[in-house]
């Protein structure tokens, strides 16, 4: 077992470790508009922007800090990365399913940066990332007519979590 799992191991045997809360609600909070999650890096992207809330680990890496500090604040012990839909399958609704390795890396080092500000002997603070679904199933075709179609490949998931995993263990 290595240290960080030890150490988890050791806190779950004396009390109950808090998970923070939902990232998405925290961001509502900031009443961010296009500017906000495009930032001057994505200003000529074609796509609309507002609401992949994975970019702002990039755009508006202030507000994501935030969020985590304010989980902390709160008594969390453990923040989960902005990394929901930072996988390429979700990623590529906006065209930029190439930065899934860069948005998975900022994104654990924003949470990782927080819970070590945060983090003492006594309370130490711990980063779980976070892979959500992608937007496209494997267990519902998305065409009426041919219930065996599928948009996706089990091994085009697998191989998009992968990608994931990867950037958010190179991200601490």
């Amino acid at each position: 077992m290595g240290c960080t799992e030890t150490t988890l191991r050791t806190l779950l045997n004396d009390r109950i470790l808090v998970l923070d809360g939902a990232m998405g609600t925290m961001i509502q909070q900031h009443d961010l508009d296009e500017a906000d999650f495009r930032g001057e890096r994505f200003a000529d992207v074609d796509e609309d922007l507002k609401g992949n809330n994975e970019l702002l680990s990039l755009t508006r890496p202030d507000v994501i800090r935030g969020v985590h500090e304010a989980f902390l604040e709160a008594g969390a012990d453990i923040l989960e990365t902005n990394t929901f839909s930072a996988n390429p399958i979700s990623q590529a609704d906006y065209n930029l399913a190439e930065l899934t390795y860069e948005l998975n890396v900022a994104s654990a080092r924003l949470a990782r940066e927080a819970a070590d500000a945060f983090s003492t002997d006594a309370k130490p603070r711990f980063v779980a990332g976070a892979i959500g679904p992608t937007n496209k199933t494997l267990s519902i075709s998305p065409d009426v007519t041919d219930p065996g179609y599928r948009d996706v490949t089990f091994d085009e998931v697998a191989a998009s979590y992968r990608a994931q995993i990867d950037a958010l263990m190179d991200g601490g």
